[in-house]
């Protein structure tokens, strides 16, 4: 009987107090993770071999260089990026993280894409990348913008048999500013924006994100001094135009909106500096019977835009 009692105490079962361990341990864990994200898959072993290639490749610049890499962190800003069309190189993932809906939505959105690199990532590499930010597991990397030379936007114009139609910016610094004119210069058939190196707004992922898309058809370009750019312009006979509260005459009025024109945009609470002032040709203004003082960058290019786009027409 001893013997018998040996042999039950040896066979395995339920034990009391398992708390239910068995019965979590059949439960799903949520959809398979693609396989670049993987461990030990061949597809994660290819994605961790391309982003260290790109780490360590040279970056070419352009006729009028490049911008900074940035980094989109948090759940929400990652995934509104890419809706949005926002360009991307790589989308870390955070080790172990909780796998909810806007986890899901990015992960499915990056492949969808194509193009972006998966990695996983312990969270204290994240925490470096992001200088402690709260990222909340989810880091997309945009990589430099490659700005256009102001040249480019004309000779781009004159090649499709058109009148060179640009927006200038002075002094905007706000990136949903220069977001929303990259827009309204895709809408109304312009040729390109062109921005100061210096004390300007860039081509982040917030003017990516505002542009809703247009930034990938219109062309920024980027000018080491604006003033010599404007000249440059009016040298190869473009009428540059710029937009003051006190301009000479209404935009209404200016016949040379149906010709080759550089608009001149100024900041909303300084207008132009000086020095552009004096460069443009001609200084328009708005017409306001509401009374506002000044109308931010990307409302005034647009109505602007709006006027030129109906004389050509």
């Amino acid at each position: 009987m001893a013997a018998n009692n040996r042999r039950m105490s040896g066979k395995k079962g339920a034990q009391v107090g398992s708390g239910g361990q068995r019965r979590r341990g059949l439960e799903g864990k949520g959809p398979t993770p693609p396989a670049e994200m993987r461990k030990g898959h061949k597809k994660n072993r290819i994605a961790t071999a391309k982003a260290k290639q790109v780490q360590r490749r040279p970056v070419a610049r352009g006729r009028g260089g490049k911008g900074t890499s940035e980094m989109v962190v948090g759940r929400n800003p990652v995934v509104e990026a890419l809706r949005e069309g926002v360009p991307a190189s790589t989308l870390y993932v955070q080790q172990f993280i909780d796998n909810d809906e806007r986890v899901r939505e990015a992960l499915q959105l990056a492949a969808e894409r194509g193009g972006i690199n998966l990695m996983e990532a312990p969270r204290p590499e994240l925490d470096r990348m992001t200088n402690g930010l709260n990222h909340q597991g989810l880091v997309l990397q945009v990589p430099p913008y490659e700005y256009a030379h102001p040249e480019d936007l004309a000779e781009a114009a004159y090649d499709e048999g058109e009148d060179p139609l640009i927006v200038a910016l002075d002094g905007v610094t706000d990136p949903r500013n220069l977001g929303a004119v990259v827009r309204s210069v895709s809408a109304f058939g312009g040729h390109g924006v062109v921005v100061p190196e210096r004390r300007a707004a860039g081509m982040t992922a917030g003017a990516w994100k505002t542009s809703a898309g247009t930034a990938a058809r219109t062309p920024v370009a980027r000018a080491t001094n604006l003033t010599r750019a404007l000249e440059a312009y009016k040298k190869a006979g473009i009428v540059v135009v710029g937009l003051a509260a006190d301009g000479e005459a209404e935009v209404g009025e200016l016949d040379a909106l149906e010709g080759p024109v550089v608009i001149v945009v100024g900041s909303e609470g300084k207008g132009l500096s000086r020095l552009v002032g004096e460069t443009c040709d001609f200084r328009v203004r708005i017409p306001m019977p509401g009374g506002a003082e000044s109308l931010n960058a990307g409302v005034a290019a647009g109505i602007v835009l709006y006027e030129a786009a109906r004389r050509r027409a």
